[in-house]
């Protein structure tokens, strides 16, 4: 089964200035990512936009950053939806272009049991051969996918992880004390990448990696080198800007800040809005700090 590595980037979407997709910002985004330590990227996740991508659009844009990475590291197409019948033809779709893994996030809105949970998540692994990542985030999508539920779906032969963003360390040490060792947690709050860690975590699948991957790189591998307090001063050096980063609707912050350090990968698609100016002045404050 395909190994993610520590630190997997979900990747913003890059944008030109008429707000499409953008095949030159995807290109030196894609690029920055590899040089700063992302072992692996998720496109068409969270941070990068997917309710207001079309299904064209997701397309052509895991087309593009498979191309682009030309498999010097995985790439993780973000499938899941709110409707299974959808969310297992983008991950077919998905499948056919070559990418490395699935991630599909907990159904939202509609609110379903754990068993519509569990069903839903069994048919998208079907449809594929490639290592499915449950993506549980009670905050957006409203439902909590239990650790009960998690276990029983980590018996999936190609469903190899899952993203646990519920903020809830009880749950989370009770996946990994109750799945096997091949089954990976990784962390979907920047902040608590340490402390999953420090329970048996895999690592973080991260918005702050644009900005500090190198950095988390460092703290990741400090905690697994067993220089405890060493990842614990990165740890405390670095929550001031994962917390900046996180101000305003994600992915705002992250791609301002993006924007700061030279890579333009454009403005936000409505709903979100760009920054304030003094939301602006409170995040360049920050990363000046740094």
């Amino acid at each position: 089964m395909m190994h993610f590595g520590s630190i997997i980037t979900a990747m913003v979407t890059p944008f030109d200035q008429d707000g499409k997709l953008s095949r030159e910002k995807t290109e030196v985004l894609v690029e920055h990512l590899i040089r700063s330590g992302s072992d692996s990227i998720v496109v068409n996740g969270t941070t990068g936009e997917a309710p207001t991508l079309s299904d064209e659009e997701k397309i052509t844009l895991i087309q593009w950053v498979v191309e682009i990475v030309n498999h010097r590291i995985p790439v993780i197409a973000g499938t899941g939806t709110n409707d299974t019948r959808k969310s297992v033809e983008l991950t077919k779709k998905a499948t056919a272009l070559n990418v490395d893994g699935i991630m599909a996030v907990t159904p939202y809105y509609n609110k379903p049991s754990q068993r519509g949970m569990i069903e839903h998540f069994k048919r998208i692994a079907a449809a594929t051969h490639l290592p499915v990542i449950l993506y549980n985030i009670p905050g957006r999508s409203v439902v909590n996918l239990t650790a009960s539920s998690v276990i029983e779906l980590s018996r999936i032969e190609n469903i190899a992880a899952v993203k646990e963003a519920s903020g809830n360390l009880v749950q989370i040490a009770s996946i990994i004390e109750n799945t096997g060792d091949s089954f990976a947690v990784y962390s979907g709050d920047d902040s608590l990448t340490l402390p999953i860690l420090a329970v048996g975590g895999t690592g973080v699948v991260s918005v702050a990696s644009h900005i500090i991957g190198a950095e988390m790189k460092e703290m990741i591998n400090a905690f697994f080198n067993g220089e405890v307090k060493k990842a614990a001063k990165y740890h405390r050096k670095l929550l001031p800007i994962m917390e900046a980063l996180f101000i305003a609707p994600n992915p705002t912050c992250v791609k301002y800040a993006l924007k700061w350090r030279g890579i333009d990968a454009g403005d936000v698609r409505l709903p979100l809005v760009p920054l304030a100016k003094e939301e602006k002045e409170k995040l360049t404050s920050i990363l000046k700090s740094l």
